[in-house]
């Protein structure tokens, strides 16, 4: 089981914001959408670009280079370009700081 990665504290990850970090070389995106924390693999599965940088509606998060959209909290592709999911990571919050961590290879 890999290690929990620090993203911050969940003052600073207020309803609708994200914060990025990377767990080794994956690129993770933790989103606020209505008080519950989210993880996704920060990556568009279309191309390859990063998701974060796109607009936040509701659930979804739009990808900034193409449109694809997804959705924050299961990771499943929505629209074309992009057929394929983005990765769903695990979350948890211990004495007010947020984590999370690539458990794929768990």
């Amino acid at each position: 089981m890999g290690d929990w990665v620090r993203v911050c504290t969940t003052g600073e990850l207020l309803p609708g914001e994200y914060k990025a970090v990377y767990d080794g070389d994956t690129p993770i995106a933790v989103f606020n959408i209505d008080g519950e924390l989210y993880a996704i693999e920060d990556i568009c599965t279309h191309d390859g670009g990063e998701l974060t940088g796109g607009i936040v509606d509701g659930r979804e998060v739009e990808c900034p280079r193409h449109g694809a959209r997804f959705d924050i909290t299961t990771g499943v592709a929505l629209t074309p370009p992009a057929y394929e999911p983005t990765a769903k990571f695990p979350v948890k919050v211990e004495d007010g700081v947020v984590y999370t961590r690539d458990d794929r290879w768990d």
